[in-house]
């Protein structure tokens, strides 16, 4: 089921990917990518073929409000709703996925999470949820409130409504409005990942690039130190793990398939 249609946060339509493989043991991963992201982006394709080829269903998908559209699922064609986006409704979303799966998907299946960068932080908020088994993270943000702007670049923002942000790839300017802030002061005890972290009672493995320059690896020992858990290191690699957007080749980076080995091998773990 490729460009399925879920209504998201705000009975909003954004797009999925439900794939079902013939041998399916039972297990589905649910994959949550990052800022600036979408489902298709870079080598999350073959990531999906990669646990497919191993018995796991696998369900990737744009959050409701990451710009794209149900029209154009690559291209951040939709900005006003980009701008309108924030962590709690990205939970919401990941809520929605749930339960989209359960409407396809008899009996339900024993769902394991991965989540990158942002969606690591997502994946951390949502792993108390009972349906879910194990967690992994890939280069997971550990903290909400150090992304906004602060002192003078705060007051500006609440002043102005929003504030742009350049995306290097696409080079648009990628708007982001205060309302993003309020939503965080009004839900923040729902937004500790700090507090999801230390509470979280799930089977978790956490994976960070020992090179990352977008989610620096402060943030990945942060978590270990929360939960007690080891912190993978993969050595010399950046914050997608040696994939980049368009990826043309028909194989993983060498650092993303080791990623993806020890995911493959967390979950399949009996514990």
């Amino acid at each position: 089921m490729k460009n399925q249609t879920f209504i998201g946060a705000k009975e909003k339509a954004s797009l999925l990917d439900l794939n079902i493989p013939s041998n399916c043991s039972g297990k589905l991963i649910v994959f949550v990518h990052g800022y600036m992201g979408f489902k298709d982006w870079g080598c999350w394709n073959l990531v999906e073929d990669y646990f497919t080829e191993l018995g796991f269903g696998f369900c990737k998908y744009n959050v409701s409000h990451n710009g794209c559209s149900t029209k154009d699922s690559l291209n951040f064609v939709d900005l006003e709703a980009f701008a309108e986006d924030n962590y709690t409704k990205e939970c919401e979303d990941f809520q929605a996925i749930l339960s989209y799966i359960g409407e396809h998907h008899k009996p339900f299946p024993e769902i394991y999470v991965i989540g990158h960068s942002r969606g690591g932080g997502i994946a951390l908020l949502q792993a108390k949820d009972e349906r879910i088994k194990k967690v992994t993270t890939w280069a997971a943000i550990s903290d909400i409130e150090s992304r906004f702007p602060k002192g003078e670049a705060l007051t500006e923002w609440k002043e102005k409504g929003y504030y742009s942000r350049l995306n290097g790839r696409t080079n648009q300017k990628m708007r982001h409005n205060y309302s993003q802030y309020i939503d965080f002061l009004v839900n923040r005890n729902n937004l500790d990942i700090r507090k999801a972290t230390t509470e979280n009672t799930k089977p978790l493995l956490l994976i960070h690039g020992e090179a990352d320059t977008s989610v620096d690896i402060r943030e990945g020992k942060e978590l270990a130190e929360w939960s007690g858990k080891e912190l993978h290191i993969i050595e010399g690699a950046a914050h997608t793990f040696g994939s980049s957007h368009p990826w043309e080749k028909d194989a993983l980076p060498d650092e993303l398939k080791s990623v993806c080995q020890l995911t493959a091998k967390f979950f399949l773990e009996r514990n």
